[in-house]
């Protein structure tokens, strides 16, 4: 079942959200400590992740799946758009890193999302998928023309909201990592291209939504600009507090 964008608000705001943003975000800059020069995709809702890559990344581009909606993100300068996950609005091989949160779970078609993906995707870039269960994820990549290459879990702590749990989250999350590591919440998966027996995939009927909560350009090519041209100062991935 596929989120409404605004719960999804709601759960990152509060401080069980907080306290998973953190977990999860220190495997992903284990697995990507920079994107430095990258142009950097995020798909479903992965903008709680997206921000620490702002500063050193080539171009962000978070991409909102049309059944889940989209907030402005981030709100001082929009950088997210609504998408049919079947006709990303991309050119093919345009992105280096593609990351993939509350999207895959959430997906219509899991296939055609998963060749879309594939085909805005660098031949030597890398696509890293977070999601609650590893059933059948080898198979779906690997038939999708996608080769795992490392594999890691995250979120080991109940989802309760205790606030002496979320305060000591830290400490029992680094426990349960070495005493339990079957039993994680999350599973990270980083992928590349499989280009054996690689066969062109269609880029559909693409709708280039940019509904923002902000005023949307014009024309693509405005977006490109307003993409571009944005920056914003370096982000050391601790702070509690999340800006959409």
């Amino acid at each position: 079942m596929q989120l409404d964008a605004s719960d999804l608000v709601d759960f990152y705001e509060a401080p069980i959200g907080q306290l998973a943003r953190r977990m999860i975000s220190r495997r992903v800059r284990v697995l990507w400590p920079s994107a430095r020069g990258s142009c950097l995709l995020g798909y479903g809702f992965a903008v709680p992740y997206l921000r620490p890559y702002l500063a050193d990344a080539e171009r962000v581009v978070s991409l909102m799946p049309a059944q889940q909606g989209v907030v402005a993100w981030p709100a001082e300068r929009p950088l997210a758009a609504l998408c049919d996950e079947d006709a990303l609005p991309f050119a093919d091989a345009f992105f280096d890193r593609i990351l993939v949160v509350h999207g895959l779970e959430g997906a219509d078609a899991t296939r055609p999302l998963l060749r879309q993906l594939w085909r805005v995707l660098a031949p030597e870039g890398r696509l890293l998928l977070i999601v609650p269960n590893r059933t059948e994820l080898d198979r779906l990549l690997r038939g999708a023309l996608f080769e795992p290459l490392r594999w890691d879990r995250a979120l080991y702590l109940p989802p309760l909201r205790g606030r002496s749990l979320v305060r000591s989250g830290n400490t029992w999350e680094r426990i349960l990592r070495r005493t339990m590591p079957g039993l994680s919440g999350v599973h990270l998966v980083e992928a590349g291209k499989s280009l054996y027996g690689a066969t062109p995939v269609p880029v559909g009927r693409v709708k280039r939504q940019w509904s923002q909560a902000h005023q949307a350009p014009a024309t693509m090519s405005e977006a490109f600009d307003r993409i571009s041209h944005s920056r914003e100062p370096s982000y050391d991935g601790e702070s509690d507090t999340i800006l959409f």
